[in-house]
């Protein structure tokens, strides 16, 4: 698999699939055909709309589409996308709120490299943005960096997020969502050794595998199972011609893609049915429910293979968050370290792709920390996705984590709080 003629194979499929769709909508979109009573026709024209769009949105990496948001004086302030640090895999960017004053809640979210871009977590920026300074970490597709640029694997990952939070500053909230949440406990363990001054005020853990081994899933089983020289065989592909980083071994977004609808194949083959039928039927919009998901669901970002390998290795297969023994530029990370940081962790009952267990564990890490800066919540009803932008976050899960930010702010921010009240109340 590791040839660069494997990956533009993949690529020409994608295309040739991407083609048919538009070719099967063009051709049987034509007014003739509406003379005829077998719906054929608009059927075979709705799937080829539906095909098309799918195909087209696994290359196309999404916008913000966050254009503005209401203030504490119910005006609306326009929101501009900054990059305060730029570098090679991954940028450090802030919505920029115009004409507001400074939140002062100060949320770094960490967003995961999983597969997909940043903004899948759209909805929970948005849902934040009114309450928060917020800031996330935008991860580059690993196809558009050149291979001058060097390697990328966990531990660089890991001093990416050092980076973030010192440049953030001590007053700091991170909220780390998924695969990222034992790589940003380590990170703050990291800060809590080298540069305490540094370390955020609080840590989030959402949906997290701190531990994989404590609550098996499909996810953790394939990790145990597969040996790494059959992920370097089977699933690393080197980037194609038509790309920045030509030659670049990867493990592609597309791959990754497949093995996630593998995991619910029935939901989402019923869900495109669904949609091909709303489609003929006229019933389908253009930003309705299933394109919404699924213009995101679908737009997927390939991976280094480095930092591919060295997560399923070190976190997935030889725990090592998990057993306190994790390494950066081979100097040990104690995760007792930590002791000023408050964190909280939350799961969801029905999450089956980091199951009830593995989150929550990194509490029993945290040797070094008192009691009262633990916590934890588990979402009854919550899946993977819900416990971080559905119904479940927004309801449920969202006002326990502000509350556990202002219950863990610097006396400072929490003035700033309450002037912000108290300036609003004056209106």
């Amino acid at each position: 698999m590791k040839y660069m003629v494997t990956y533009d194979l993949m690529e020409s499929l994608r295309i040739t699939n991407e083609w048919l769709g538009s070719t099967a909508k063009a051709v049987c979109s034509y007014p003739s055909f509406g003379l005829t009573v077998n719906p054929l026709f608009q059927m075979t024209a709705a799937w080829g709309e539906v095909t098309e769009r799918s195909f087209r949105r696994m290359v196309a990496k999404p916008d913000w589409n966050i254009n503005s948001v209401v203030g504490v004086d119910g005006r609306d302030h326009l929101v501009d996308v900054v990059t305060e640090i730029k570098k090679p895999f991954g940028d450090l960017i802030h919505f920029q709120v115009q004409g507001r004053p400074e939140q002062p809640r100060k949320v770094l979210l960490v967003a995961p490299m999983s597969g997909h871009y940043a903004t899948l977590l759209r909805s929970t920026v948005i849902s934040l943005l009114p309450d928060c300074e917020i800031y996330i970490t935008d991860w580059h597709n690993a196809r558009d960096i050149p291979v001058s640029a060097g390697k990328f694997d966990i531990e660089d990952y890991t001093l990416y997020l050092v980076e973030f939070m010192r440049h953030m500053g001590p007053d700091t909230h991170v909220i780390a969502v998924c695969q990222p949440a034992p790589i940003a406990l380590v990170a703050t363990a990291y800060l809590a050794a080298q540069d305490p001054a540094a370390q955020p005020n609080s840590l989030t853990l959402i949906g997290g595998p701190i531990d994989p081994g404590a609550a098996p899933t499909e996810v953790t089983d394939f990790g145990r199972t597969v040996t790494m020289g059959q992920l370097e065989r089977h699933v690393l592909q080197r980037v194609g011609f038509k790309h920045a980083g030509a030659g670049r071994m990867v493990y592609p977004g597309l791959q990754q893609l497949a093995s996630f609808m593998a995991m619910n194949s029935e939901i989402h083959a019923t869900a495109f049915f669904d949609q091909i039928v709303r489609v003929a039927r006229n019933e389908a919009g253009e930003f309705d429910r299933h394109n919404r998901f699924y213009d995101e669901y679908l737009a997927v970002m390939d991976m280094t293979a480095e930092f591919y390998l060295s997560t399923v290795e070190r976190v997935f297969k030889k725990r090592e968050i998990a057993r306190d023994v994790f390494e950066v530029n081979g100097e040990r990370v104690h995760i007792g370290a930590i002791t000023d940081v408050a964190v909280k962790t939350v799961e969801g009952a029905k999450d089956d792709i980091s199951a009830p267990g593995q989150c929550v564990a990194a509490l029993d890490l945290l040797t070094g920390l008192d009691p009262s800066k633990k916590a934890s919540h588990l979402e009854p009803d919550a899946g993977h996705y819900g416990i971080f932008a559905g119904k479940s976050w927004r309801n449920n899960i969202r006002p326990l984590v502000l509350e556990f930010i202002d219950a863990n702010m610097t006396h400072e921010r929490r003035r700033m709080k309450f002037a912000d009240i108290k300036t609003l109340h004056a209106r």
